[in-house]
């Protein structure tokens, strides 16, 4: 044997040797999920309930480490980088699709290339509602007093580049109405003004809509799933009055990139068993979040779709961050 490749074969053993142990081991120690939005939102929520039955497959603690900022890059990024052994493991989000057009230049700047799909978590629809002073009881009244009113009526979102704010520019562009974008930081504000009439309109997640709706506040009118939800039966799919209209909310299961097949085809099964829990599914169904038992193939699909259709939207619109 030729000497370098007998050095070349000295020097990789120790890593083969590393990785064969990782792969026949894993999990010997606690995991670290880490997620890129504070505590208390929808993703938290989500990431803990599936983090507990995750933590009990495994046989090992699944510890959840929240790293907020620049738009879950921080998080992101931290997991990029991070050695690809299991042990660390990252909460992506539909953000990963956005960034990659609205923030060009924040980290993973390839999410399909740096991060390895494990599965699907769970997915939210947006439900559109108005102030009950706006006069639409469903989407094709909203429709025809936004063209009766061009430049007049107002739609909040948590922000300039979020999903809610691309989904009122897909419904200007499908709807072809003239609308007005009022961006705020973040989904409470825009909520709280919608309550108070100084905007007309939100699309928001279903758990975030559903206090107002409750109770008066606001007027359901359409969601932006392709059925009706159980917990909101009388409010249609807005794709009934603005055909192909489907746009989700979705979190997924993430590894570093380079992570080995087996770890990733264990860590899988761990979540699926999580999101495929009866009881886990009743209780998040009830706060609007619908668990996905979605394999890493489905996750990298809608990473993909939502990468040129949200990327579409933005070039489009000419969305750039102040």
């Amino acid at each position: 044997m030729h000497r370098r490749t007998l050095v070349g074969t000295a020097l990789a053993a120790p890593a083969l040797l590393a990785r064969a142990h990782a792969q026949g081991t894993w999990p010997d120690r606690p995991i670290t999920l880490v997620e890129g939005y504070p505590p208390g939102g929808v993703t938290d929520l989500a990431t803990r309930a599936v983090a507990e039955p995750m933590s009990r497959n495994l046989g090992v603690p699944v510890v959840v480490e929240n790293r907020p900022g620049a738009a879950t890059s921080v998080a992101a990024t931290y997991a990029a980088r991070a050695r690809p052994d299991g042990q660390t493991l990252v909460m992506g989000t539909t953000t990963l699709a956005i960034n990659q057009t609205l923030q060009p230049t924040l980290t993973p700047r390839d999410p399909a290339r740096e991060l390895d799909p494990v599965g699907m978590v769970f997915r939210t629809p947006f439900i559109l509602h108005v102030h009950p002073g706006v006069p639409a009881s469903n989407a094709a009244e909203l429709i025809a007093h936004c063209k009766a009113n061009p430049g007049k009526v107002l739609f909040g979102s948590p922000g300039t580049g979020s999903v809610s704010h691309l989904c009122l520019e897909l419904f200007r562009a499908r709807a072809e109405v003239d609308i007005v974008h009022v961006p705020y930081r973040g989904g409470t504000p825009a909520a709280l003004d919608l309550r108070q009439g100084r905007v007309h309109a939100v699309f928001q997640a279903v758990q975030e809509a559903a206090a107002s709706l409750t109770d008066g506040g606001t007027r359901g009118l359409a969601v932006t799933a392709g059925a009706p939800l159980p917990n909101y039966p009388r409010l249609p799919p807005l794709s009934n009055t603005v055909p192909g209209f489907e746009v989700f909310f979705w979190q997924g299961l993430f590894a570093p990139a380079g992570t080995p097949a087996p770890i990733i085809a264990r860590a899988a099964s761990a979540l699926r068993t999580a999101t495929e829990d009866a009881a886990l599914r009743t209780r998040l169904a009830e706060q609007g979040v619908e668990l996905v038992s979605g394999d890493a193939a489905m996750l990298r699909a809608a990473l993909a779709d939502d990468t040129r259709r949200w990327g579409d939207v933005i070039r489009a619109a000419n969305i750039r961050l102040e």
